[in-house]
């Protein structure tokens, strides 16, 4: 396995492509003007955003592989390993990559909101695929990002930045819901597998095992995120994916209700809670009635 470069700061980056700094914070890197090089991977402690033009190696991101195609985005937070497989060959990259640093938008308004763009928690398999136009803004962006870095440094550059990077993260909110209607199919496919996981969940012995199934149990059953998940799940249903948990928790409970001689603390015990008072409280903030009034009432 590659070894693991980390890559701290703006200028870390920009000295490993060979590109020059114009600001410690934050850079915009055009790989048609970096050298050919290797695969590997990397740690960066920054915000790290590709945008790619040209096929350059798979990329992964965490252990897997980044559904990541011409003309797509891809979204790293801080902290994250990601890297290009390939064969060791040096390969020409196309496309560009936009670094900012978190000490540029702290005590800004991205900063106060930037756990809210969820899709830099996207591990696995969805990476943003822009259309022509969808592009075109993207480009523009990066370009008005350029123009201040090329700019003298002066007091409305980091105000200017800052904004031109939130107008380019929120393009890409309103792209990514875009995505989730235009791969409606697969979306389909996507609650009907987490269907089948929470069933099989609450049908097996794991309930008593290891209590109520989480939200990333279900979402690496289904190789893709708990945030894209949720995001999907919101998209799609209105519901969150702990609230679907929870509803099937329900439907489950109802049945079991019936079972011939079982008490309600028996039954809270089997759905994987550890005081039985948890379960009737959940019941009946979803059902309006108790346990016991639900059997008494049917």
């Amino acid at each position: 396995m590659k070894e693991i470069k980390i890559l701290n700061t703006v200028t870390e980056y920009n000295n490993l492509v060979g590109q020059e700094t114009l600001h410690p914070l934050v850079s915009v890197v055009d790989f048609s003007k970096v050298e050919p090089f290797c695969n590997f991977r990397r740690q960066n402690g920054i915000y790290t955003i590709f945008l790619k033009e040209l096929k350059c190696g798979n990329m992964t991101y965490g252990c897997n592989n980044y559904d990541y195609e011409e003309g797509s985005l891809i979204f790293v937070a801080p902290g994250q390993v990601y890297g290009i497989e390939g064969n060791n060959e040096k390969q020409k990259a196309k496309g560009y990559a936009l670094l900012f640093h978190p000490d540029l938008i702290r005590g800004t308004s991205l900063g106060q909101h930037i756990k809210e763009y969820t899709f830099f928690s996207y591990e696995i398999n969805e990476a943003l695929h822009l259309s022509t136009r969808e592009r075109a803004i993207i480009n523009d962006c990066i370009e008005k990002i350029q123009y201040e870095l090329e700019h003298a440094i002066d007091t409305h550059s980091k105000t200017l930045i800052v904004s031109y990077i939130e107008l380019f993260l929120n393009y890409c909110k309103r792209f990514y819901e875009r995505q989730f209607i235009t791969r409606n199919h697969v979306n389909k496919d996507v609650l009907a597998r987490f269907e089948k996981v929470l069933n099989e969940y609450f049908l097996s012995e794991l309930t008593i095992e290891s209590g109520l199934p989480s939200v990333r149990y279900c979402a690496d059953k289904l190789f893709i995120s708990p945030n894209y998940l949720g995001d999907l799940l919101k998209k799609e249903t209105g519901k969150s994916a702990q609230e679907h948990i929870q509803l099937k928790l329900i439907d489950v409970a109802k049945e079991k209700i019936f079972e011939h001689g079982k008490s309600i603390s028996e039954i809270a015990y089997e759905l994987g809670f550890k005081h039985p008072q948890h379960f009737t409280r959940m019941f009946k903030k979803q059902v309006g009635m108790s346990p016991l009034e639900y059997r008494s009432l049917n």
